[in-house]
């Protein structure tokens, strides 16, 4: 299977979230937390921010119908 590392910037364009957004969710464990992959950095599997939109768009979707 092959995986791919999404760094800070590529994820607040794909997401339209800024970065202390981003870091607010994982907090509230509300986005998928990131892979540490050194001393100073991480990124985000692009599978994880994937299944995390396709969601979003489903809750978003059951709110304007009015399902709860």
């Amino acid at each position: 299977m092959m995986h791919r590392f999404l760094r800070l910037a590529e994820i607040k364009s794909l997401t339209g979230l800024s970065r202390s957004t981003i870091y607010m969710r994982i907090a509230e464990q509300r986005f998928p937390k990131p892979i540490k992959l050194g001393e100073r950095a991480v990124a985000w599997l692009e599978s994880d921010i994937n299944a995390w939109m396709e969601q979003q768009i489903k809750e978003s979707r059951k709110a304007a119908r009015g399902v709860v």
